[in-house]
């Protein structure tokens, strides 16, 4: 295992990489996590068996539970582990693995998040259709085969009848799971011009909905693949979107990806 401080580069957050293995395939998934306890850990050690597909990273948003400690993470074979020190929440986290998955040269990268609501099942459908020569890939509970199981009413209404819509009109083809974070990016299109991922405007939830307007609009291949997202049935909802503030938010991002104002 390598374990280095990474300097800020231009676009991408500062972080520290820890590598424990060599690269072994052509695409990789990033799990971001912060302080997700042992719902990530649990998370992770379902994904093991998948390190014989693809290369495992976790991208860490700087937990402070001790859930990602270097040193307990030897079950999982993980290729990486990233921790985040610098500003910014989800989209800085994506900077980061999209900057290890462009360094590293990898054909295309899987996202997921690191609470367990998503089912891990879906990760080697993703990997077919990077193969097949897609760009974008949305993974969706509301197409066919898809499942979404204990969605909070509130959130299954927000996504069928605001986001998906507005995100669909923004990029000119029809998207139904547009605030799921289940998805794939191919090289092609993070290393585009047109596109240029890596920039310090991307800290929030700006990337997700940027990212599946803008490979639309440029003529890429965009589809969207059924997966499982699972809530608990009792306790709390595992997010980091607070009731009003973070959905204000969210729509006040989603107006600004709908307008262009992410472009470069």
């Amino acid at each position: 295992m390598t374990g280095q401080q990474v300097a800020r580069a231009p676009g991408v957050p500062a972080h520290e990489r820890h590598v424990f293995t060599e690269r072994r395939h052509e695409y990789c998934v990033a799990v971001f996590a912060i302080n997700e306890g042992e719902r990530v850990r649990q998370q992770l050690r379902a994904m093991a068996p998948l390190a014989d597909q693809i290369d495992i990273l976790v991208a860490d948003g700087g937990s402070t539970d001790s859930s990602l400690a270097v040193e307990s993470l030897d079950e999982f074979r993980l290729r990486a582990l990233l921790v985040k020190r610098d500003q910014g929440r989800l989209s800085a986290q994506m900077r980061m693995a999209i900057a290890f998955a462009l360094d590293e040269g990898y054909e295309g990268l899987v996202v997921i998040d690191g609470n367990g609501k998503d089912d891990i099942a879906g990760i080697p459908e993703m990997i077919r259709l990077l193969r097949a020569g897609y760009d974008h890939i949305q993974g969706s509970r509301y197409v066919p085969g898809g499942r979404g199981i204990n969605t909070p009413a509130l959130r299954h209404v927000a996504v069928r009848l605001v986001h998906a819509p507005l995100i669909s009109l923004a990029a000119g083809t029809r998207y139904t799971d547009t605030t799921n974070g289940f998805r794939a990016y191919s090289r092609r299109l993070l290393t585009d011009q047109r596109v240029q991922p890596l920039r310090d405007v991307f800290l929030g939830y700006e990337l997700h909905y940027y990212l599946a307007i803008r490979a639309a609009r440029l003529g890429m291949r965009v589809i969207e693949t059924p997966v499982t997202r699972r809530y608990p049935e009792t306790g709390k909802t595992p997010t980091k979107i607070s009731p009003v503030k973070g959905n204000l938010l969210i729509l006040r991002t989603l107006a600004s990806a709908m307008l262009g104002r992410f472009n470069p």
